[in-house]
């Protein structure tokens, strides 16, 4: 097979190199995003909240999407770093094949449970039109989130994290366009309102895809085909769904863990609500740095287990974390600073500021956990070790998140802060387990390569 990689990943490689595009792609995703929300909120009152409504379902889809497309980071991290190149074009193919079809299945039950979603959710009569309009044109066009999902892992892999880069930032130019010319340009006759933002979002995920599928074969990654399917290796496939469930299954109940922690929020007041929602947003530029220094840790690890460099392994994932914690803190620290002013641009309200502050102080010690979780997980995921991180996840996230969240911020009185205090102990305790795992070793022998093993059956 031939490769042409412009960046060989081994122990050397500089965290910077996978981490600074990644980071980028992040930040344009947050900062996009936000501007997409803004046009939404001047078309119309309700669009903004309808399409929330929706996209929390999306955020579901994706989830399940990602159990291929995490698995397929880790496999193909292992075999590159094996050099088992002949492999490769099988993996490839078998990982966007599932997916594709997977997608395409998901889409169908998505749309044709739409009614169902809507009434389960309570979404408002006002709201209920516009999300399920958005739902059966996003969602009937999901597959396509599949698809550039897995096409971005292959790529990363292989060195090649710009891309993500690029593509994110045309993906996102291209919908604002879009929404731009639906809501107030030339189409704005149309009256299409939350749907032309819905065809926007497609045809922008569409020209994705077709990005990263040419750039793949432009830059001789790899090919895709059938043929390399015949034999099925349903060996392999089963191996990508042994790691893809956990890992779905961690970010489900976390999420599902989080939505608890909101109703507790929502019982608090319109006040505590928006203080949380505000500084969710501030936070969410704090977190980006250690969460591309995390990924790309995933990549560096999995190469290095696959070329059976367990001890650069082991060494590596301290060294990144040498880095990324003093910048996340700093982060966080500038953003417990400055949110007094920061939270100016979202509310004049003296009582959500001051409650805002509160939560930012804490927010230093749930990034500071959080950088621990990011970095270890992923990195035990990269080894193969991918249903520690499930188990310590679920007994963390309720056994002490939920708990201590509920005792100080509702049953002390202490308010939306001790909410956070309740994430930050499960951030804190959760990263210093999943650290000590990595420390003694206990994830060495779960490598996904097995070079004495032959994946065609």
């Amino acid at each position: 097979m031939e490769k042409n990689r412009n960046v060989v990943i081994d122990e050397n490689t500089p965290l910077l190199t996978l981490a600074g595009p990644m980071f980028l792609e992040l930040l344009l995703n947050t900062m996009l995003n936000n501007v997409d929300t803004l046009m939404l909120s001047h078309y119309d009152e309700y669009a903004v909240g309808a399409v929330g409504n929706a996209n929390t379902i999306m955020f579901m889809m994706i989830i399940l999407f990602n159990i291929i497309a995490t698995a397929t980071s880790v496999v193909v991290a292992q075999y590159l770093g094996a050099k088992m190149y002949d492999k490769m074009n099988m993996i490839y193919t078998l990982a966007v094949a599932v997916n594709l079809v997977f997608g395409i299945v998901l889409s169908g039950l998505f749309c044709a449970a739409n009614p169902f979603i809507m009434k389960f959710l309570h979404v408002s009569p006002e709201m209920r039109p516009l999300s399920m309009i958005y739902i059966y044109i996003v969602g009937g066009g999901g597959f396509l989130m599949a698809v550039s999902n897995v096409m971005l892992q292959i790529l990363r892999c292989n060195g090649y994290t710009k891309i993500g880069m690029r593509v994110s930032f045309g993906v996102n130019i291209i919908n604002i366009i879009g929404n731009y010319l639906f809501l107030y340009g030339p189409l704005k006759y149309m009256n299409m309102g939350v749907a032309g933002v819905a065809i926007s979002t497609v045809a922008a995920r569409f020209l994705a895809v077709i990005s990263l599928i040419v750039f793949f074969y432009v830059t001789k990654t790899g090919r895709l085909s059938l043929r390399y399917l015949n034999p099925f290796p349903t060996k392999l496939l089963s191996k990508m769904i042994k790691i893809g469930l956990p890992s779905a299954g961690e970010n489900l109940t976390y999420n599902l863990y989080q939505t608890t922690l909101l109703s507790f929020v929502n019982a608090m007041g319109n006040d505590a609500v928006n203080a949380r929602a505000y500084c969710n947003t501030l936070i969410s530029f704090a977190m980006i740095f250690s969460n591309a220094s995390a990924m790309s840790t995933q990549i560096i690890t999995g190469h290095l287990v696959g070329a059976g460099k367990n001890e650069e392994a082991y060494k590596r994932v301290f060294k990144t974390l040498r880095t990324s914690m003093p910048i996340t803190v700093a982060l966080a620290c500038i953003n417990a600073i400055l949110c007094g002013f920061t939270l100016h641009i979202f509310t004049d309200n003296a009582n959500i500021i001051s409650l805002g502050q509160k939560i930012m102080i804490v927010d230093i010690f749930v990034e500071t956990g959080r950088c621990l979780n990011m970095t270890f997980v992923s990195s035990l995921k990269a080894a193969g070790a991918y249903m520690f991180p499930f188990a310590a996840g679920i007994l963390c996230n309720w056994g002490l998140g939920l708990t201590t969240g509920y005792t100080v911020g509702v049953a002390l009185g202490v308010g939306v802060a001790g909410i956070f205090i309740g994430t930050a102990t499960d951030e804190c305790i959760r990263g210093l387990i999943v650290m000590y795992y990595w420390y003694k070793k206990k994830w060495l022998g779960k490598s996904v390569v097995d070079k004495g093993d032959i994946i065609e059956e």
